[in-house]
């Protein structure tokens, strides 16, 4: 009608061509749509199918679409909850999401990389599945996984703080062997002794949990162990649950950070520096930015610093669950 009324005809005349058409519209149905505010729920559709579709499109600099495109419909209602829109249904994301074709990520089948120590000596399994702790340096868990590259494949190591899932050191190489993962673990010490918020503590008295990969039962590295005060743990040989916490952490890295349509990639893989530049982001982002069920839908330095910020006042249980909320 809009397009009509500019060709010259009257709003009448108009509405009277459309009825012998056998659409029914009177001018004063019209003149009220004209006048008629959008409804708040039309406004905050498209103010959440605007932040989805920037999510979306490509940035000028890095030419990828932002982290948060990986986030299923969970997270991503926690995520618009905590960017302005507070009053958000978990209805109403899953409807937006799927207007705006985002399904989140879908996690991939896990490629194995332990290789098991040939000797029958190791340390024994001191977590029995229980991946969960009360304060920050009490339990780490580790392990590796390899990237595929033009050159051939660039193995990456993570050490991960138990109580936050935090990332605390990785290493990458070319060759997987004790010398590599002995690498992460060093920068991993290094981390904690030099952070402010962990009061500069050694490795004393932590719990090093692995896998039975022969790069963690050799002699070299459980004498690093030792050495640094950590207590081994070694899960049951080709068991993945055993390590699972660590396992979940290699999957997210491949899915999130390696896959093909990843936002953190910009092209094909060719050497090893181009995944150090992929760890070094994803890392980042997954520490400070990533939104964790696990953590009440809190990142990992933010679960670690509401604990150091609560431990001499109320119950860290109490704030988590404000803050979360």
């Amino acid at each position: 009608m809009d397009q009509q009324r500019g060709c010259g005809y009257a709003v009448e005349q108009i509405c009277r061509a459309l009825s012998e058409q056998g659409l029914k519209v009177s001018a004063r149905t019209y003149r009220g749509w004209k006048q008629r505010q959008p409804a708040s729920r039309a406004i905050t559709d498209a103010q959440i199918l605007n932040t989805l579709h920037d999510l979306q499109q490509p940035d000028l600099k890095t030419r990828r679409p932002k982290p948060e495109v990986l986030y299923g419909r969970r997270k991503m209602h926690i995520w618009l909850q905590r960017n302005g829109f507070a009053d958000v249904s978990k209805h109403t994301v899953d409807r937006l999401m799927r207007q705006a074709g985002m399904n989140g990520l879908v996690r991939g089948r896990r490629t194995a990389t332990t290789i098991r120590s040939k000797d029958g000596h190791r340390a024994q399994d001191l977590l029995n599945r229980n991946f969960r702790t009360d304060a920050p340096d009490k339990v780490w868990v580790t392990d590796f996984t390899y990237v595929p590259t033009r050159a051939g494949f660039t193995y990456v190591s993570f050490v991960i703080d138990l109580f936050s899932r935090r990332i605390m050191s990785w290493a990458t190489s070319t060759r997987h062997d004790t010398e590599f993962v002995e690498e992460a673990l060093r920068l991993a010490l290094w981390q904690r002794r030099n952070a402010s918020g962990s009061r500069g503590r050694s490795g004393v008295g932590i719990v090093h949990h692995s896998d039975a990969g022969s790069e963690y039962t050799s002699q070299r590295y459980t004498q690093t162990l030792a050495v640094e005060g950590l207590i081994p743990s070694i899960g049951t040989i080709g068991d993945a649950y055993d390590n699972a916490a660590a396992e979940t952490v290699m999957g997210l890295f491949k899915n999130e950070a390696v896959a093909r349509d990843s936002p953190f990639r910009t092209g094909a893989l060719a050497t090893e520096s181009d995944v150090v530049d992929l760890v070094v982001e994803w890392v980042h982002w997954y520490n400070t930015q990533r939104l964790h069920s696990t953590l009440g839908y809190l990142t990992p330095v933010e679960f670690e610093e509401l604990y150091y910020d609560e431990i001499n006042g109320s119950s860290f249980d109490v704030a988590a669950s404000k803050l979360a909320a």
